[in-house]
């Protein structure tokens, strides 16, 4: 059976949560999925490419419309919804952060968010500007979520603390919920879109 582009995607997505991004190869890849590694080639020409298209399908839940409400609500929506995507693969926030790809999901999400924060009366330029920084804010998190699970019991690192507020902090912020760490942080984000955009209103 020829090999499909979406076959090629499909098997790495599996080799990626069995043995991480570190991992991955294009020959692991080719073997995994018994073809010669020159096979893959015919559809990505480098590992680059194929990890644009993986990422392209890790963030497909974002190219859904999101429910009616207000634009910081579906903003939210969002925001929730990229961090789901993310988590739902091993290393899936390492493997999208610095990829910047034209990709049907990737540009589907996009142009919602950006109508929604146009529409909201963002300018097109700070509307590009807040989709990078909530952005960033997601896969930092999620790169440091996925690294707790692996790298073992990350509150023991602040045992070296000596007795302060930081160590406190540091002890609290790691025991919490990651979900709840992240919604303050979504909160935070969107109290300073809401009073730029208050700013900008006449």
């Amino acid at each position: 059976m020829q090999l499909r582009r979406a076959d090629v995607v499909a098997g790495a997505l599996i080799l990626l949560d069995a043995e991480g991004l570190d991992a991955l190869t294009m020959r692991k890849l080719a073997a995994q999925l018994g073809v010669q590694a020159g096979g893959l080639y015919w559809h990505f020409k480098n590992k680059s490419a194929l990890l644009g298209a993986m990422a392209d399908e890790i963030v497909a839940p974002l190219a859904a419309e999101p429910a009616p409400g207000s634009w910081d609500a579906q903003l939210t929506e969002f925001g929730h919804r990229y961090r789901q995507a993310l988590l739902s693969h091993r290393d899936g926030a390492r493997v999208v952060a610095g990829t910047y790809v034209t990709e049907p999901n990737t540009v589907r999400g996009g142009e919602m968010i950006m109508r929604i924060l146009i529409d909201a009366g963002f300018p097109v330029e700070r509307a590009g500007w807040a989709i990078f920084a909530a952005g960033y804010y997601v896969l930092g998190h999620c790169i440091e979520e996925q690294a707790q699970l692996t790298e073992g019991d990350w509150a023991e690192r602040g045992a070296g603390l000596p007795d302060s507020a930081l160590k406190e902090a540091f002890e609290t912020t790691i025991r919490a919920r990651p979900e709840e760490r992240f919604a303050y942080g979504m909160e935070l984000l969107l109290d300073g879109m809401r009073a730029r955009l208050g700013e900008a209103r006449p």
